[in-house]
């Protein structure tokens, strides 16, 4: 440090684990923030995860060395933008998002059984949360910083107990001083500000700190009057500075790091004055000696680092091995890993404890209340010793509110209605997962799980039922099948449209160009796009929905702003000149179109679904308006037909699910509650018409399923089942073959899967599908194009922002040289029309033929030879005999034998022939 103080850190020494104690199997996010992504308690790690308003939730240690799984807490409707857990409750975590709400969960100790709604829910702030803190002295309270406001709260009451002086621009970090008497913050204005929240709002002290706006942080030096900030200069340079408060006119040091862009994320160790600076994008890590009473500022050592980091945390004081002279853990956060640094100082001893390296530290358990440190009582945390001898034993449990509590299970013989929405579980994998759902009842009407006596138990009735589709594969077809340097993709269609269209000849998706075009590419044609443009139909106007007709593969109709519907015709063999005329083109509504529809048996039939709160049904032979459907009062999200075409079914904006006869009545047949968010809403008929599913948002913004009885609509739905919070739409595609449905959404990396059955629990969860970037779009093809041979169920094709993949979903089975006949019932035959327009407009109800999608060289496996399993091993019998102690001597002495020969053969030594006696003379 100088030539006349020595520091007992100056050896100190960082250490990356090895990668078989990496937290493999995450997706961290890379959402931009002011936070730092990642923050870890004495237990648990939480991080951002890759999808909006989400965190994964992992163990700080693992149990018996195994592999540490990795939940999601599905907390925000929109990005998580900083979060904390409490310096005494390890299992508290406060989150701040920019849906404006600041949320507080209580954890379970493992990290997986993950609840489903906050403890506490405080705002909404009027803005963007950017940055939030737990009070370091008192139980329940905490700083958020929103937009340029700072408030701080009283958890337990739910209330602020002050609003701080507005900012000059956004509040970029806060900090408590340690004894929890003072606030500091540091804003985009460029100034640092300190606030005495119990005294007055406005701030006590300000001063410029760093000259550029970029994001600067703010930390205390323990209970000092000392504060650290990190931003950056005039001339771009990250910049470290070391500030009095008591003479906070200039800085007492000022330390350039580097010219590197990221934002720096400091670290600091309060006991130590070490202080860690990583940047974002970076892998490289600085670690600093603060000594403010000379004043100086010492680099100690720097670490290279394999992987970028997009976050970084310290583990908490108490959760180090002090044994082994660790004296800080940084846990850093890359795109698939979280990789821990240990900061050790080389000691020969490593049996006894060295005080010098820990002093001791603040304890678990808060000085006061938050009612008491808002009166004034400003008592201080009691110090620990971390000496393993003499540490405390006891744990704090804030009475914010009640620790969550473990569900026991239900006799064996009583009836176990379904459950609402609780604790849920998520299994890890890389791009094979288990989805976050939780399946309530919204009735005690609705139908329960039976169980059968104890005497007739068995292993379905104890784990309920299970799907022969539960281990799907969803695997990415070779790169040879895939259409590539797709340019200029239009990202804009709304939400009621599914982005793409496919046929088993083509796949039409729309372009970011004037005139509404849309690429028509055939799927026979593989490979990558030239670089000049493609040909494309020209719409004339911007596209907002478009489909196949199932029975002629050669038409597209597209709808427009213009509220006209256009029909196309592409040239066998596909499209070798932009189209600029459309063959027809259908007048009637009055507002934007944005649903299109076409009948599955009838040919020629069309619905559409437009911003005038109508639907319209078309036949297109005859080019006219046939029907016009009435009875919304907001906007329609999604139209479905009946499998059997005798009936449509409507969800809208007004939180209803309509169910119509279209040549009975205009009017509704059925209505029934929908779901409860505005935000977006799918529907679809599944288990043979019996059912509908529709998929939209609760008034949280959680995104859910909710099944419902078509015969029934008023009585509201079967089953509620909660998927996850993210902010677009939840696209169903539903096999009738299999019943199973396939869930994801425009920007998603995740395909749900599930199959349906028609009794309770009617979800039965499946391997989801997840990719490494999100896709644009997703669309399923005709059963036939699957390949048996492989038993795959489901093919769809993947719109990503510069290709279109094939993916194949499949069940892996050991006998795959027979045809998997449970699997594949026969299908019907969707590209043939049942009956033409008029016999349907009539009244005449038609039926699919169907075929089988058994090859001839192919056997059922129904009918395949049992294979008799042979024995491998001893019956356990043979070893369980009663046997006596002699029996066993003498198999053991047998058996030893064996090995080394007869005894009854002479030993090599009675052969030698002996020396005569006269010799040894």
């Amino acid at each position: 440090m100088n030539r006349f103080k020595v520091s007992r850190f100056r050896h100190a020494a960082a250490k990356p684990a090895r990668k078989e104690a990496w937290i493999r199997d995450i997706r961290a996010g890379s959402a931009t923030s002011c936070g730092n992504h990642i923050k870890s308690s004495c237990c648990l790690i939480a991080f951002n995860a890759d999808s909006a308003g989400v965190l994964g939730i992992v163990p700080l240690e693992s149990r018996d060395g195994g592999k540490r799984a990795v939940s999601q807490l599905c907390c925000h409707s929109d990005v998580v933008t900083d979060f904390d857990f409490s310096p005494f409750d390890a299992l508290l975590l406060a989150t701040g998002s920019a849906d404006e709400t600041v949320k507080v969960w209580r954890l379970s100790e493992s990290g997986q059984d993950l609840p489903s709604c906050p403890g506490v829910t405080l705002g909404p702030a009027g803005c963007q949360v950017e940055t939030l803190q737990f009070h370091p002295t008192a139980d329940g309270v905490l700083v958020s910083g929103a937009g340029r406001t700072a408030k701080v709260w009283d958890v337990a009451q739910q209330k602020p107990l002050t609003a701080l002086e507005p900012h000059g621009d956004l509040i970029q970090s806060v900090a408590w001083k340690q004894d929890g008497t003072l606030l500091g913050t540091s804003s985009k204005d460029k100034k640092l500000r300190i606030f005495d929240p119990r005294t007055k709002p406005a701030a006590a002290q300000s001063i410029q700190g760093h000259e550029n706006n970029k994001d600067s942080r703010l930390l205390w030096m323990n209970a000092s009057d000392y504060v650290l900030s990190v931003g950056f200069s005039q001339m771009r340079e990250r910049e470290v500075k070391l500030w009095d408060t008591r003479r906070f006119s200039s800085s007492l040091v000022s330390f350039a790091l580097d010219t590197s862009p990221g934002a720096a994320i400091p670290l600091l160790d309060p006991d130590t004055g070490l202080l860690v600076v990583a940047g974002k994008g970076e892998n490289l890590l600085y670690c600093f000696e603060v000594c403010p009473s000379l004043p100086a500022l010492t680099q100690v050592t720097q670490c290279l680092m394999e992987g970028k980091t997009k976050g970084a945390t310290l583990v908490p004081k108490r959760a180090l091995d002090v044994m082994s002279c660790e004296v800080l853990r940084v846990l850093q956060l890359t795109d698939s890993f979280i990789v821990p640094i240990s900061y050790t100082v080389p000691r020969k001893s490593l049996q006894e404890f060295h005080e010098d390296l820990f002093p001791d530290s603040t304890g678990p358990v808060p000085a006061a209340s938050a009612q008491g440190w808002w009166a004034g009582d400003n008592k201080q945390v009691e110090k620990m010793s971390l000496n393993p001898a003499r540490r405390p034993r006891e744990t704090f449990t804030s009475c914010l509110f009640p620790p969550a509590r473990r569900e026991e299970p239900a006799p064996p013989a009583a009836q176990q209605p379904t459950a609402r929405s609780g604790d849920v579980e998520r299994s890890e994998g890389s791009s094979l997962s288990s989805p976050t759902s939780s399946l309530s009842s919204p009735s005690s009407s609705a139908p329960s799980l039976s169980t059968t006596s104890t005497s007739q138990k068995s292993l379905q009735s104890i784990l309920g039922p299970s799907s022969k589709f539960r281990h799907t594969l969803g695997t990415v077809l070779p790169r040879g099948t895939h259409i590539t340097n797709l340019k200029g993709l239009n990202l804009t269609t709304p939400g009621e449209s599914d982005g793409v269209c496919a046929n088993r000849l083509r796949v039409a998706v729309p372009l970011l160009s004037a005139g509404g075009q849309i690429a028509v590419l055939e799927l026979s044609k593989p490979g990558r796009l030239p670089d000049t443009s493609v040909p494309t139909i020209e719409n004339g106007t911007p596209v907002a929905d478009f489909c196949w007709d199932p029975f002629d593969l050669q038409r597209l109709a597209v709808a427009g702003d213009d509220a006209k519907i256009r029909l196309w015709r592409i040239p066998p063999g596909g499209l070798q000149e932009t189209l600029l005329e459309p063959e027809a083109m259908l007048r009637g509504h009055t507002e934007k179109i944005y649903s299109l529809k076409f009948h599955p048996l009838a040919a020629d039939i069309l619905a559409s679904s437009s911003y005038d709160m109508s639907v319209r049904i078309w036949d297109l032979q005859a080019g006219r308006e046939e029907l016009c459907l009435r009875g919304h009062r907001d906007q329609i999200f999604s139209l479905a037909w009946s499998p059997d075409g005798r009936k449509l079914a409507t969800v809208s904006k007004d939180g209803r699910v309509r169910v119509y006869a279209p040549r009975q009545s205009p009017e509704p047949e059925q209505e029934g509650p929908g779901p409860e968010g505005g935000r977006g809403a799918r529907l679809v008929w599944v288990c043979g018409g019996r059912y509908l599913l529709v998929s939209g948002f609760d008034s949280r913004s959680e995104r859910q399923l909710y099944l419902s009885d078509a015969g029934s609509l008023a009585a509201g739905p079967l089953a509620v089942l909660s998927i996850d919070t993210a902010p677009s739409t939840l696209i169903p595609f539903y096999d009738p073959d299999t019943s199973v449905v396939f869930l994801t959404g425009k920007g998603d990396t995740r395909v749900f899967v599930y199959e349906l059955i028609p009794e309770a629990p009617f979800f039965l969860e499946c391997n989801s599908f997840t990719s490494s970037d999100p896709h644009k779009g997703f669309v399923f093809l005709p059963k036939t194009e699957c390949d048996v041979r492989e038993v795959e169920f489901a093919r769809a094709l993947r719109l990503r922002q510069n290709s279109v993949e094939p993916v194949a979903f499949r069940v892996p089975r050991v006998k795959k040289d027979y045809f998997q006949d449970d699997i594949y019932p026969a299908t019907t035959v969707c590209w043939e029309p049942a009956l033409p327009a008029a016999a349907w407009r009539a009244g005449t109800n038609g039926q699919h033929r169907t075929i089988s999608l058994q090859p001839r060289d192919m056997t059922p496996v129904s009918v395949a030879p049992q294979d008799t399993p042979s024995r491998k091993y001893v019956p356990a019998s043979v070893y369980l005999e009663e046997k006596s102690d002699e029996q066993k001597k003498e198999e053991l002495l047998s058996a030893m034998v064996a090995k080394l020969g007869n005894r009854d053969d002479p030993l090599p030594q009675e052969s030698f022939e002996g020396v005569d006696e006269a010799e040894w003379d």
